[in-house]
């Protein structure tokens, strides 16, 4: 998972501008999550339920002006491409654009889960600068 300035998904290939940044602010630009997972290959042909939820540093959902949480959910289903060798992954590729929205100075990340599961490594953190 990568931050970017902008990306997007095109015939299972990532496509990103101003990419890798971690410190942004003070005021939140708008910003894209460029995805790759590796799906495993007997997870080919089953419906999987993705959700990215924005935390803060104590791992609870950071909440946007209104108090919602910053939130994106779908699902994903992938096949075995023709001429992949048995037992490869599969790769699978998405990009999430989200727009500016008011947030406090701080620490946050992004966490991806799937299925209901997360890992450590489904995180993807930054930083909202103070104003000098």
């Amino acid at each position: 998972m990568l931050l970017a300035d902008a990306a997007q998904e095109v015939n299972g290939k990532l496509y990103v501008l101003g990419g890798g940044w971690s410190v942004t602010g003070p005021d939140l630009p708008p910003m894209s999550l460029a995805i790759k997972l590796d799906v495993p290959w007997g997870e080919a042909g089953a419906p999987h339920t993705f959700e990215i939820v924005l935390v803060d540093t104590d791992g609870r959902p950071a909440t946007a002006s209104g108090g919602t949480d910053v939130r994106v959910e779908g699902t994903f289903e992938v096949g075995r491409p023709e001429g992949l060798l048995v037992g490869s992954d599969i790769d699978f590729a998405f990009a999430v654009n989200v727009p500016p929205f008011p947030l406090p100075p701080g620490r946050y990340a992004w966490q991806l889960s799937i299925d209901g599961a997360t890992h450590e490594d489904w995180l993807r953190p930054f930083q909202v600068r103070a104003r000098a």
